[in-house]
């Protein structure tokens, strides 16, 4: 009977071919023999700045990269927005090719893991070569794939530094607005749409407390998120990356920007942090590429509110708006230290 089977079995294999699985097998973590490989052909050392949208992801990234050794560009989303780095061997199909016992090039393991690690290093490196600089790093903000993005880079680049800038999350909320009012999202609502030519009209009502800018869905979305993202990559990161992740805040890089500047810098292992960089911070922070853009957009709303700036959301909360963001979101203000109570 057994023989039967297995004849069957030859039988269906020649016919048919052999049979498909479904998924893959979760993609192993890239080990320490494999990174010091692949760091002969890769040698500069990586790091990655995640958070929330609006945060300050791109002015750290624009003042990271002053420094004569650091590069940094962004939006690569290797690990942050999909399809993501993993969907390049995300399939069962891509798995059985890297692994194959006839494929004597993998030793036995799966070449998934330094696949990903050299796909993502050249993508890195070519861009440093061409400046000159020994240390890379790409900005990517994680706002909606929170701890799952720490684990899936972990996995690839265990020894990499990890950077995490966090904002006031009532000023992520009206960011978060002012940008889909300038852009004229096609998520809006009628309700939205109302709000925007409402504000056109007459701004008054709304810098009073008389009206907000918000929907209820809106900030209970956003509040919702910005908690959840905050929580999940903190914990993984200091978990998973440990004397390798630095956190900060965007309010003290705005006070205090060549202080915070030279932290991260020494975090990210520089040889030295000349004087010249604090005018060149000055100069880098004077201009805001991200407000130029929205007035060309949208100017009689990009106009109404100051971009970049702490504590914008004094002046458009209403006593609805607080009391909502306080409840979803209270605790992980007093956490980074944003309220030292509940009581705002």
């Amino acid at each position: 009977m057994e023989i039967l089977t297995r004849l069957k079995s030859a039988a269906r294999v020649l016919l048919k071919g052999e049979p498909k699985k479904k998924n893959r097998n979760p993609i192993p973590a890239i080990t320490r023999d494999e990174v010091a490989e692949i760091k002969q052909f890769f040698p500069r050392e990586k790091f990655f700045i995640f958070g929330h949208a609006r945060s300050g992801t791109t002015l750290l990234m624009r003042l990271a990269r002053l420094h004569p050794e650091v590069h940094c560009n962004y939006q690569a989303h290797f690990f942050t927005r999909r399809p993501l780095l993993k969907s390049l061997v995300d399939s069962a199909e891509i798995e059985e090719w890297l692994t194959r016992k006839s494929n004597r090039w993998n030793q036995g393991r799966d070449l998934s893991p330094l696949v990903l690690r050299a796909a993502a290093d050249f993508i890195m490196e070519r861009d440093a070569a061409k400046e000159g600089k020994r240390i890379v790093g790409d900005k990517s903000p994680s706002s909606t794939i929170h701890g799952q993005a720490v684990r899936d880079a972990q996995v690839i680049y265990p020894d990499a530094k990890l950077v995490y800038i966090v904002r006031d999350g009532r000023d992520v909320l009206i960011s978060e607005r002012f940008r889909n009012f300038v852009e004229e999202s096609k998520y809006l609502s009628p309700e939205d749409k109302r709000i925007i030519e409402d504000l056109r009209k007459d701004q008054a009502p709304f810098t009073d407390g008389t009206r907000s800018i918000f929907t209820e869905a809106f900030i209970r979305r956003v509040a919702n998120g910005w908690v959840q993202n905050l929580q999940e990559t903190e914990d993984e990161a200091r978990r998973l990356y440990g004397k390798n992740y630095f956190g900060l805040r965007y309010e003290d890089l705005l006070a205090r920007p060549f202080d915070e500047m030279s932290r991260l810098w020494k975090f990210l292992g520089v040889n030295k942090i000349g004087k010249l960089l604090e005018k060149e911070i000055k100069a880098e922070m004077a201009s805001n590429p991200d407000e130029e853009w929205q007035t060309k957009r949208n100017e009689d709303i990009a106009s109404f509110l100051p971009k970049g700036q702490a504590g914008n959301w004094e002046k458009l909360f209403t006593a609805r708006d607080k009391a909502i963001f306080k409840e979803l979101a209270g605790e992980m203000l007093v956490r980074w230290k944003y309220e030292k109570d509940l009581e705002w």
